[in-house]
Formats: structure tokens, sequence, C-alpha cells
């Protein structure tokens, strides 16, 4: 039988450790209402930036900047809602979020690559990135297969 994983049970011999236990249950959910309000402010922006960025002549054209714009912003509600998912799952106690926070890791990576404007960085930085990339790429195939294998 498999033993239920519980980060934080809130029953524990000691009466001061699972009060303590409560409180941060409770303090995970004020984050998880913030992080739904942060998510609604994320996509009035998307909005907001989309429209400004239609109105400016020529009027309903992008620029190839513009849409790198508008992928950024689309990209952080969508990683506002990956941590939303982790923050949830904090919550839960039959599962072990690593590969949901690899998950987000490893797009949020990729949100900063595609925004990237290479002619302003070194190529450091994007040797840097890339072996980011790779490494948390690596990692989610490891967890992916052996999460598969189970």
């Amino acid at each position: 039988m498999i033993k239920k994983h519980d980060e934080l049970p809130t029953e524990h011999d000691d009466p001061l450790i699972a009060l303590l236990h409560r409180a941060i249950k409770f303090a995970v959910k004020i984050l998880a209402i913030l992080m739904v309000l942060v998510i609604f402010w994320g996509v009035a922006d998307v909005v907001l930036v989309l429209y400004e960025q239609l109105k400016e002549p020529p009027f309903l054209l992008l620029a190839i900047s513009d849409i790198l714009k508008i992928f950024a912003a689309f990209l952080t509600v969508l990683i506002a809602i990956e941590i939303y998912q982790n923050i949830v799952l904090y919550l839960r106690t039959d599962v072990i979020p690593i590969k949901l926070v690899v998950a987000t890791a490893l797009m949020a990576i990729s949100r900063k690559v595609i925004i990237l404007d290479f002619s302003v960085i070194s190529p450091l930085y994007i040797f840097a990135t890339a072996s980011v990339l790779l490494a948390l790429g690596i990692t989610y195939f490891l967890l992916d297969k052996n999460y598969n294998d189970e």
C-alpha cells in the first residue's frame, strides 16, 4: 500500500506544530486567492497591451516587436496560472508537486527565450540560458519517464 504524502500534516503529536501547519495551509490559501487576482490583472494587461498595439499607426497592424510584447504578456499570464496550480498542489496531500514545479520553471525560461532581444544580449547570456533550458528539459524528461514507469 502506498503511504499518503502529507507535507504539512494537521494531525501531529505536538499541538503547536499542528497549529503552525494549519496556519501555513491558511497562508497558502490566501496566496491562491491573491494569485487568482494576479491572473485576472494579467488578462486585463494582455487586453490593454493588445489594444494599445492595435491602435498605433499603422492601424490594426502589428510589427514583430509588437507581437513579441503580446506574446510576453500572454506567457506571463500562463506562468501565473502554472504558479497557481503549484500553490494548490501544496494544499493536497496525495501529490508531491516536483514535476509541476519543474514544468513551471521550464515554461518561465522558455518565455524568456521567446522574448529575448538578441541584438542587446551577450553570447554568454544566450549560452547560460540555453544551459538552464537544457538542464530543466532533461530534468522534466527524467521525471516524466520515472512517473510513466511507475
